[in-house]
């Protein structure tokens, strides 16, 4: 039949897809959307069937010509059109055929919903402009002088508008987004969503929203400036009001009346009033909302509902980034998950006041993030100089070694990473692949290569690191955030000091992505975010936002997490990694390099350099080790005494001048040093 056409360019385009794939270049095309298309495609040849063949007969006819749906499609007509009807089986197959589409097209029963819930909210709004330009036009036409009269002095016309309550027709009500729907199946090997608990739907009070929205009006129109509030979003935390300026009748030079539009710099003019007005701690003008026609008026509610991380896990706006490193930021003013993907940030800054939620914020990111990747696809690396905020992790199997919580070694962790990226940045040379995720495709076709897990660095407090050794750090950081990202690994650091010591212009130049939780003003929020906002913030969730890709920051409330539901995750891991025989002490990867450094503050900085001109030399003296390294000659001598001491030059000859080097330059003299006064001391 007529799908033969369809059959012929499918197997085109499958032998398109497998000569990618041999290349390394494959679509990405999941089996749901194998299915789909079958079922599709089936389902259409026998609609075409139905739809050209005569009720009154069996059509065979039609199939044999070659015409229709074809053997297959008359197949399926017959007998459903014979058991249901004609009218009964069209719906049937269109319903199937829907289905199908949507399983090609990865679009969920909650998409839908989302669809339907925008178009009604799109048809309200459209309708409640049509009456008010209605009702304009005819206040206008009622107000305004006739051709023949003049003024003799004009005088300021008030307001045509006058104080009213808010009608049904005027104000649309935004429900929260059906994002909470059940989430797809998940494999056997990562943890049950049931080890989260789940959160509760945001209730709405409409007849405290409509006196607000009309508190409002009525405040700006005291003050001379006519809005009107259109829609009305209402979030975990706040609820905003979105108004649209109105006209003001003004005369002219020649005493017509002619209309001017309210300026939103007189609206934001008037947030303290406002605040007075609605009784509220502190509200945020955001103006105009980007997108959108409107001024945006966040106000506090009186209850702030507990936005938790399984909700927004299970939401489809979490499933459609499909990464593995997608995380679930919280819920934005209207009630909607916003979840973002690490890896296209490609690093993260938190700063906030103590108490803002910048910990809690840590820990939700790091529980998603274990949630649904492997300890072999994700490592974590996790430095928290408070001691006691992240250590409840201690025991992951994600983790590399523990939580390290002393200045002096995180110093050296922070060396490791830098030395960490550069290995992987010649293993990928080696292969000729660009990124990680080039490698790893590589690596799945290549028994020979191993798998290159994410890393990621979460920094609990940043400002005690910066005090120890600012210039270190900061050098450090800035070089792991410009070159890390291609290699697989990603900063998330948080401080509650947003100073400019801290925040400094390279930190910030190379971390796009930010959240300012609640700060004291705004130069805080400006040395976030650069712009205002964050010092109006409520606390306890309450923050902004601010993606790569976006000109404003979207305020959200954040995820909460408890202590009971870490320690749940926690234990699941723990138990897969003693069923698959995974250590869960394995010693941090960056425990040799401390001991190093430990053995070379104790003798001296310059120890690795004398050794490496040892090495370069057959025979050495202490003059020779002044004049290549430029130091005076006792601390010259102390270096010859600790090379002899190490077994790396022989003992003294020619009257003291020179001395015989025992190593060769592939040897490691300090790592044989390290284990031999292990062995000692053992």
């Amino acid at each position: 039949g007529w799908g033969s056409w369809i059959a012929a360019l499918s197997l085109i385009f499958g032998g398109i897809h497998l000569a990618l794939r041999s290349v390394g270049r494959p679509w990405q095309i999941s089996a749901g959307q194998v299915i789909g298309f079958e079922l599709a495609f089936i389902i259409s040849l026998a609609l075409c069937h139905l739809s050209s063949a005569n009720q009154a007969d069996t059509s065979l006819a039609l199939a044999i010509s070659g015409k229709g749906g074809g053997y297959i499609g008359w197949a399926l007509t017959v007998p459903l059109v014979e058991g249901v009807g004609h009218l009964l089986a069209w719906l049937i197959l269109a319903a199937i055929w829907f289905y199908g589409v949507g399983l090609v097209f990865r679009v969920t029963w909650q998409d839908v919903q989302q669809r339907i819930f925008d178009l009604s909210a799109g048809m309200q709004e459209w309708a409640a402009t049509i009456y008010r330009k209605q009702a304009r036009a005819s206040q206008t036409k009622r107000s305004s002088p006739k051709p023949t009269r003049k003024p003799a002095q004009p005088k300021p016309q008030k307001p045509a508008q006058s104080k009213r309550s808010i009608q049904p027709h005027d104000l649309v009500i935004a429900r929260p987004a059906a994002s909470h729907g059940r989430a797809p199946a998940r494999a056997s090997h990562l943890p049950p969503l049931d080890l989260l608990d789940s959160g509760q739907l945001i209730e709405q009070n409409e007849k405290q929203i409509r006196e607000k929205a009309a508190l409002i009006e009525n405040t700006l129109l005291d003050f001379g400036l006519p809005v009107q509030v259109i829609e009305v979003r209402r979030g975990p935390a706040v609820t905003q009001f979105g108004i649209a300026p109105q006209y003001i009748e003004k005369p002219g030079a020649k005493g017509e009346i002619r209309e001017q539009k309210v300026r939103v710099s007189q609206i934001t003019a008037l947030a303290n009033d406002l605040a007075l007005s609605l009784a509220a701690s502190r509200i945020r003008l955001e103006a105009p909302v980007p997108g959108r026609p409107i001024v945006g008026i966040e106000v506090p509610n009186e209850e702030t509902a507990l936005v938790h991380l399984r909700p927004v896990l299970e939401s489809s706006q979490f499933y459609k980034l499909k990464a593995p490193l997608a995380i679930g930021l919280g819920l934005d003013v209207s009630g909607t998950t916003v979840a973002a993907d690490l890896s296209k940030m490609p690093h993260l800054l938190i700063a906030g006041t103590t108490g803002s939620g910048k910990s809690v914020c840590i820990n939700a990111l790091t529980t998603g993030l274990v949630c649904n990747n492997r300890p072999d696809d994700l490592r974590l690396v996790m430095i928290d100089p408070k001691m006691v905020e992240l250590v409840r992790f201690n025991g992951l199997p994600h983790l590399l070694g523990k939580v390290e919580v002393d200045l002096e070694r995180i110093i050296g962790v922070l060396r490791w990473m830098t030395r960490e990226m550069d290995e992987r940045y010649k293993i990928l040379a080696e292969v000729g692949a660009r990124n990680i995720g080039d490698y790893n495709t590589l690596a799945r076709r290549r028994k020979k290569l191993d798998k290159l897990p994410f890393i990621i660095l979460l920094i609990d407090e940043l400002s005690d690191l910066m005090m120890m050794a600012p210039e270190e750090v900061e050098h450090t950081l800035v070089r792991l955030a410009q070159m890390a990202r291609a290699v697989g690994i990603h900063l998330v650091v948080a401080t509650q000091r947003p100073s400019t010591d801290v925040v400094t212009g390279l930190i910030k130049a190379n971390f796009p992505a930010r959240i300012a939780f609640a700060v004291a003003s705004s130069i805080d929020s400006r040395v976030i975010l650069d712009s205002g906002g964050a010092e109006s913030l409520l606390g306890k969730g309450d923050m902004l936002f601010q993606a790569p890709d976006a000109a404003k920051p979207v305020r959200l409330q954040g995820c909460f997490v408890s202590d009971l539901e870490v320690e749940r995750v926690v234990s699941f891991w723990r138990q897969q990694a003693g069923v698959t025989g995974t250590s869960q002490e394995a010693g941090a990867p960056w425990e040799d390099s401390l001991a190093r450094q430990s053995v070379i503050k104790e003798k001296d900085d310059l120890l690795e350099e004398a050794i490496a001109l040892a090495q370069e030399n057959e025979t050495i003296s202490t003059s020779f080790i002044q004049r290549r390294l430029r130091i005076g000659y006792p601390r010259a001598a102390r270096l010859m005494d600790a090379l002899e001491e190490m077994n790396i030059v022989g003992q003294e000859k020619y009257g003291g001048r020179t001395r015989d080097v025992l190593v060769d330059k592939d040897d490691d003299p300090l790592g044989d040093y390290m284990q031999n006064g292990a062995d000692d001391n053992g």
